[in-house]
């Protein structure tokens, strides 16, 4: 059974520990981390997610993304995410995030990682990743209207293009 660490509103560890489908209190919160991939092209490796998947069954999602398991940080389960669903690996441990996005029950860091990967030579967790394969920005909006990519908000999507160079939020 996973296992979550509990944050508070300012994400300090309150101590606390539940298993993954408890329901929280209106003050916890837990962490999940998305990691991007992009190339040369400006293409966004994305991932093709089981149709035995909870959540988000057989949708295209971006290359990885999980929860911070109890006794992680964000960094650390940046790096487990990315090798456990795609067999890559990628040490973020002096990596902060390139964004956060605040969700009701928690928080969702994004890291942007700019990397030529061979697409054959990862290794799919087969629980949870059917598929993998390069994708344009405007690919990506089309597969989203089209219901066929996790309905993120666009804004989403273009602070991962647009942020792949760059921390912060003045362009440079």
């Amino acid at each position: 059974m996973e296992q979550w660490d509990i944050y508070d509103q300012y994400r300090i560890k309150t101590g606390k520990v539940v298993n993954r489908g408890d329901k929280l209190n209106a003050d916890e919160f837990h962490m999940v981390i998305h990691v991007a991939i992009i190339n040369s092209n400006n293409e966004l490796l994305i991932q093709h997610r089981q149709p035995f998947k909870k959540g988000w069954p057989n949708l295209w999602d971006v290359t990885v993304g999980g929860t911070v398991e109890a006794g992680e940080n964000s960094q650390q389960a940046a790096t487990r995410e990315l090798f456990e669903e795609l067999g890559y690996s990628h040490d973020f441990t002096n990596v902060r995030p390139s964004f956060t996005v605040n969700f009701q029950t928690g928080f969702d860091d994004y890291y942007i990682l700019k990397a030529e990967v061979d697409l054959a030579e990862l290794k799919l967790q087969e629980s949870e990743v059917q598929a993998v394969k390069w994708a344009t920005k405007a690919e990506i909006y089309e597969m989203i209207h089209n219901k066929k990519f996790i309905s993120y908000h666009l804004s989403v999507i273009d602070m991962l293009f647009d942020m792949k160079d760059q921390l912060g939020i003045f362009s440079s």
